[in-house]
């Protein structure tokens, strides 16, 4: 068993974590967009000023769907996502949130920045024998830990694929754990396939109330508005009728009633021309809550950790928390 990193052996003899919140560079106002580009440059993080929350003592588990290539006013107050806007109103969405990578950068580096807090060069969508991350990330966090994560791919062939399936509705570009080198030994394990609303890990997970402590829910490539050639239909409703399904299994789940889940349904990017996409927070303690501030990915990754308590990675350290927007803490 490999040895415990520095901030691993803190965790596990208890010594006390300090969140250190450094200055960063300001979020880009909602309406603006890097000018799009024939040429791809390497993916770099966008943050804003820190902003130190503590969490809520009585969360301790997080479940993050990851939705798919639509800007903010393609979903919010759009009549093609009647669900999406019911649960905007109802708990929390995010009015000033930016992928925070160029918008010519395709979707990988939106899931390596929201699980490691840095994009590691990438602005492409190569498979993991591409990308062999060797970075601290939030899934080696959680387990040195002691507890588990689950990666949850709807249409994923078998446990941990580290390759698209060929009708394209799993794409591991949007599982990112396959991704990093740390993870190979509990990838076999925890990166599973989701199953369906009646049937599988995910359902079984939530009926039981054994949601691991970090949750990445990854619906297919037509659920999750992205689109596949077997998709039939507005890719915004059917990833509305996704959620709309999900949802209440979630919201009905022991973990969620007992006050122990925060979910965060975000979207990687939006278009090439506008990374202004939309996030909402859905907790026990948000209610009919509008965020004003700016954020980015990187402010996800540090609410997730904050939420459970981790040492914050890459620009989650210098990014804004969520969390007192919200309600969390």
């Amino acid at each position: 068993m490999p040895s415990l990193r520095p901030w691993a052996r803190r965790l596990v003899t208890g010594l006390p974590l300090v969140l250190l919140a450094g200055c960063g560079s300001g979020s880009p106002a909602p309406g603006g967009a890097p000018s799009p580009s024939s040429t791809r440059p390497p993916a770099a993080v966008v943050t804003s000023a820190p902003a130190a929350a503590p969490a809520s003592p009585g969360y301790s588990k997080v479940l993050v769907v990851a939705e798919e290539n639509k800007t903010y006013r393609q979903v919010i107050g759009s009549g093609d996502a009647p669900y999406i806007n019911e649960l905007a109103g109802r708990y929390g969405s995010a009015a000033a949130m930016r992928a925070g990578y160029p918008s010519t950068c395709p979707s990988l580096a939106a899931y390596v920045i929201l699980t490691s807090g840095d994009p590691h060069g990438i602005c492409d969508d190569a498979d993991p024998s591409a990308h062999p991350l060797t970075g601290d990330n939030v899934f080696e966090q959680v387990a040195a830990g002691g507890r588990e994560w689950r990666t949850y791919a709807e249409s994923m062939p078998g446990d941990c694929r580290p390759t698209n399936s060929r009708d394209g509705l799993y794409l591991v570009r949007h599982a990112p754990a396959p991704y990093y080198v740390s993870e190979r030994s509990r990838c076999p394990a925890w990166d599973v396939p989701l199953g369906t609303v009646s049937a599988g890990a995910l359902h079984d997970d939530l009926a039981a109330g054994r949601l691991p402590a970090f949750s990445f829910v990854t619906p297919n490539a037509c659920n999750d508005m992205h689109g596949a050639p077997g998709c039939s239909g507005n890719l915004v409703r059917l990833g509305d009728r996704w959620l709309s399904a999900w949802m209440p299994q979630i919201l009905a789940s022991p973990d969620y009633r007992a006050g122990r889940l925060v979910v965060i349904v975000t979207w990687d990017e939006g278009s090439t021309f506008d990374n202004h996409i939309p996030t909402l927070v859905i907790s026990p303690t948000t209610s009919h809550r509008v965020a004003r501030l700016g954020y980015t990915h990187c402010s996800t990754l540090r609410t997730v950790e904050e939420l459970l308590r981790l040492p914050l990675l890459g620009c989650a350290a210098r990014s804004r928390s969520m969390a007192a927007e919200f309600g969390l803490g």
